[in-house]
């Protein structure tokens, strides 16, 4: 298979969410799962090992207190699914609702040199959840850094709460 081949079936061309999944949340919110939607679809490299039936649908859904990622081909049809516990993102996902709390009250007041400081955990935070789905998902999924950067954004958008 060429390189741009490739390209063209080793990404995913729909993202849902799971309405029931998701908490009921705030207009912001709402707009930020859209746009993470929009990213994730605009720009991504997602592939599954020994399958070679891309472009993908992901579905991302919480499922018994459990991360459930379901993989469909390009027409709907069902491929695979992977539970993963999310007692691992549990701290992580924590402390990241807590420096985005920060940062969004910090844009109201702060100077810019303390946003910054703020932003740079959050991104720090956001880099270690990437990281931390690409080894769990290791032999199942294989993404890149951003891909799997935009798909932690979505995880923890099934967290946020209005």
């Amino acid at each position: 298979m060429s390189g741009e081949e490739s390209h063209r079936r080793n990404r995913l061309v729909s993202v849902v969410l799971d309405e029931a999944s998701i908490g009921r949340s705030t207009p912001d919110k709402e707009h930020e799962r859209q746009i993470a939607i929009y990213d994730l679809l605009e720009e991504n490299c997602f592939a599954l090992p020994g399958h070679d039936a891309g472009p993908y649908g992901l579905k991302i859904a919480l499922q018994d207190a459990k991360l459930a990622l379901e993989i469909v081909d390009e027409n709907g049809a069902p491929l695979v699914a992977h539970i993963l516990s999310l007692t691992p993102l549990r701290g992580l996902l924590k402390d990241y609702f807590f420096v985005c709390e920060s940062y969004y009250a910090a844009i109201r007041t702060a100077m810019p040199t303390q946003i910054e400081a703020i932003d740079m955990g959050r991104r720090a935070l956001h880099n270690e959840g990437a990281q931390l789905l690409i080894e769990r998902l290791k032999g199942k999924i294989d993404c890149d850094v951003d891909t799997a950067r935009r798909i932690f954004t979505l995880v923890v958008a099934l967290h946020w709460k209005g």
